[in-house]
């Protein structure tokens, strides 16, 4: 039986490396080099050297174990369909934040064994920030050299709802389920640092109802599930994970109390994904 925890301290020294990198890039007054990839997404620079660093890393840590990153070619489904564990990675979670200079932007590790995430790193570069945990321990969160510091998620309360919501996707569909809560909070931001607001019990609920892949909420949910939520579709199943050939995650919610009913308020929207 593998101890997960044993991993942590490598996984999150790798991330850190991952984010000097970045930080090196974030800060230089050289312009940043924006490429376009097919799904017209846009990766830079450091995008790629994150993931070289991360590659190099986790290679170093567990030969064994194959990488699923998103800056490299994803295998077919026939191959993947043979991996027990493999990591997921997302070098830059948050392209767009560094372009654009908002400092919204991670680093994203996880490890996935037989479809569900059982490690997950998120490194905070600009703030220098960890948020980590496997199956089995509870989450944490470490800012600098500070000692970590366990993290849960809150108990629901209806008259003060906090919720975490993305800079760059709104919607119509998103609208519709805001209006249904006159007095909410509503804190804007962008990369899985919304999942880990959740863990940490900052925010109540993070929505997704637009498209991501699977190195998107890995790591995420790891630690949302440690730390006492879950993150489910709208049918509130768990995601899954390497169980088909698209990457694609359907739409989500990140809850950070699982005994309150949101997908009651998300069930205008249920036919979506069914």
């Amino acid at each position: 039986m593998i101890d997960y925890q044993l991993l942590l301290p490598e996984v999150i020294a790798i991330a850190r490396q991952a984010g000097t990198v970045i930080l090196s890039h974030y800060q230089s007054v050289t312009p940043v080099n924006v490429e376009l990839k097919s799904d017209s997404s846009p990766v830079t620079l450091a995008d790629r050297m994150a993931d070289e660093v991360i590659i190099r890393g986790l290679q170093q840590l567990s030969s064994h174990w194959p990488i699923l990153t998103e800056e490299q070619p994803i295998p077919a489904l026939a191959m993947r369909q043979q991996w027990e564990h493999f990591w997921c990675v997302d070098p830059l979670d948050g392209t767009r934040g560094f372009i654009n200079k908002t400092d919204d932007f991670v680093v994203s590790i996880a490890l996935v064994a037989h479809h569900q995430p059982v490690l997950g790193v998120i490194y905070v570069p600009i703030e220098d920030v960890v948020y980590y945990s496997c199956q089995g321990s509870e989450s944490y969160k470490q800012e600098g050299l500070a000692s970590p510091v366990s993290v849960s998620t809150r108990k629901m309360d209806p008259a003060q709802i906090t919720v975490a919501l993305s800079r760059a996707h709104r919607s119509e569909r998103m609208a519709g389920f805001l209006q249904q809560f006159p007095g909410l909070q509503q804190i804007s931001m962008g990369s899985a640092v919304k999942s880990c607001f959740v863990a940490e019990g900052r925010v109540d609920l993070y929505p997704r109802l637009g498209p991501t892949f699977e190195w998107d909420t890995a790591a995420a949910q790891c630690i949302v599930e440690q730390a006492g939520g879950q993150i489910i579709d709208l049918h509130g199943q768990p995601l899954r994970y390497n169980t088909q050939d698209s990457l694609l995650n359907p739409s989500f919610l990140v809850v950070g109390d699982p005994t309150y009913d949101w997908l009651q308020k998300f069930s205008f929207l249920r036919n979506e994904n069914s």
